[in-house]
């Protein structure tokens, strides 16, 4: 018959790691991605990519390539959007001027957007009666 020791077990989610991932030699930290996309076919010309969670500066890049691999008719889905910066609004911004239709945008990103298509609308009237009044 076996004899049990006095040792008490713990479970394993109060277990400590034997090895953080800062000790392991050669691991670098990426950046931990904050959003989901999700794509959907409908049809043969039109394509739903529904975001959720939050949307960084570090995730634009990603989603821009996203969109630019797409060639038939896009909608954005926001409704399980959560958080956006400075520089996801300015993305949006840009894909609802080019034709992208953003759907289920949350209020606040919604207002955004919209203050954001009027400040790069007024820049680039800027950029042009400038360079208007140059060439007289």
């Amino acid at each position: 018959m076996a004899v049990l020791g006095t040792r008490t077990r713990q479970t394993p989610a109060l277990r400590k790691p034997a090895r953080t991932l800062q000790a392991i030699e050669g691991f670098e930290r990426k950046y931990i991605m904050t959003c989901k996309i999700e794509r959907l076919v409908v049809g043969e010309n039109r394509v739903i990519l529904s975001i959720s969670g939050q949307v960084a500066e570090q995730d634009v890049d990603l989603l821009r390539g996203l969109l630019d691999q797409e060639t038939s008719a896009l909608v954005l889905d926001l409704k399980d959007l959560l958080l956006v910066d400075r520089e996801a609004v300015k993305l949006l911004a840009f894909c609802e001027s080019n034709g992208a239709e953003l759907r289920n945008c949350p209020a606040y990103v919604r207002e955004w957007v919209k203050k954001e298509r009027a400040a790069t609308s007024v820049s680039e009237r800027g950029i042009e009666v400038r360079e208007q009044t140059e060439d007289v």
